[in-house]
């Protein structure tokens, strides 16, 4: 065989995938499609301390752009909600070439511009047909991506609610001064049906902009428009020129379904697993449970499935929560949430900590008793829409 374990894209989750499984001992191949893995990027551009704490890992300065001290959430109304905590504008190119050096490091077989066409099972063993040839091996993991079918070949439905996967298209923007500001901003509401629009300062001149909208189709193209020409006006910018253009999609209420089977892992985007910090910290799960399955010589679904177990321990309560908010969101009107944001506006949320079920439940005991009446609006979440 070609290795014990070969890792299918270089995505976050795989990186950690690869690096995990390596690191206790397994011989690793990790394939990826790019000939140059960073480029072009994934538009996530922008995420908060508490998102990387999940996977345990570190901030660092060199891929960093520009430090943020919390973010904005906008209502349709203008009204806002702070929320202040450590985040950090990135370089997502450097970001992804710095896991790249750690993962090498570790002794994983890293081969670039090679596509994947074909998974078959011969005697126990996979054959992954690429573009550079066959490789074997006795376990696989697909990590490549929102976009990944590999999964879907070998029978595996890996998302309970592909249909609200949230497709997005982000700008990277320049006007004068545009990347001082020290906060990210989320406008929420009808112009964006079931996510958002954002500005992420990116220090100097630089920000990037974006739309994210669920089940509107793939192309936010028109979302996108309307909210340029909306940002200029809140930032009374006449001109705004535009250096980059990105695309993609994000599971990020899907809810992950089968990503686990005979010899077969998933992780990351291809698995419903949102968010680089959880998808990371996903990957490392994985790796570590694929590692122990192949020592122990059983890669069968039942050996595989410790990795469902304990990813649903730390994240299921959380998807699940995630969901329910997007979800009550998209239902509402922009008149709701106007009247939902009030509750919390001029508030300070620094009391909010612990778990995502902790979370939730003190930002509901919070509206109980600032505003009983607030909390019917979360009746949208049973409305037909």
């Amino acid at each position: 065989m070609d290795a014990d374990i070969i890792v299918i894209g270089a995505s976050p989750a795989g990186l950690m995938a690869a690096r995990n499984a390596c690191e206790k001992g397994a011989d690793v191949l990790l394939l990826e499609k790019k000939e140059e893995i960073g480029n072009p990027p994934h538009p996530a551009n922008s995420f908060f301390k508490g998102m990387l704490d999940r996977c345990g890992e570190k901030v660092d300065p060199s891929y960093v752009v520009h430090y943020l001290k919390g973010m904005k959430i906008i209502s349709p109304e203008g009204r806002e909600v702070i929320v202040k905590t450590p985040g950090y504008s990135i370089d997502k190119t450097s970001f992804d070439r710095f896991y790249v050096e750690k993962v090498i490091k570790t002794g994983v077989d890293l081969r670039t511009g090679i596509e994947v066409n074909n998974i078959q099972k011969e005697s126990g063993e996979f054959a992954i047909s690429t573009s550079a040839g066959v490789f074997s091996s006795k376990l696989v993991v697909i990590s490549d991506g929102i976009n990944s079918k590999m999964a879907s070949w070998l029978g595996l439905k890996t998302m309970k609610h592909p249909e609200d996967i949230a497709w997005g298209i982000e700008l990277d923007v320049r006007a004068p001064g545009l990347g001082k500001p020290e906060m990210f901003e989320y406008y929420v509401g009808n112009h964006a049906p079931g996510w958002k629009t954002t500005y992420a300062p990116r220090g100097g001149d630089n920000a990037a902009i974006g739309a994210y909208v669920r089940r509107c189709g793939k192309d936010a193209t028109p979302y996108l428009n309307a909210w340029v020409e909306r940002f200029k006006k809140l930032k009374g910018l006449e001109e705004l020129e535009v250096v980059r253009k990105l695309s993609g999609g994000d599971p990020i209420v899907t809810i992950p379904g089968e990503y686990v089977t005979d010899g077969i892992m998933v992780a990351g985007g291809a698995a419903g697993q949102s968010g680089i910090g959880y998808a990371m910290r996903a990957g490392q799960i994985c790796g570590d449970v694929a590692a122990d399955a192949v020592k122990m010589g059983d890669v069968s679904k039942n050996a595989l499935s410790e990795y469902r177990k304990i990813w649903e321990k730390e994240f299921k309560v959380e998807h699940y929560l995630g969901r329910i908010g997007l979800e009550t969101l998209r239902k509402m009107t922009d008149r709701e949430i106007d009247e939902m944001v009030k509750v919390f506006e001029k508030e300070d949320l620094s009391f909010i900590h612990g778990s995502a079920f902790e979370q939730a439940m003190q930002v509901f005991i919070f509206m109980l008793k600032k505003k009983p009446s607030a909390m019917l609006k979360y009746r949208a979440f049973l409305r037909n829409k």
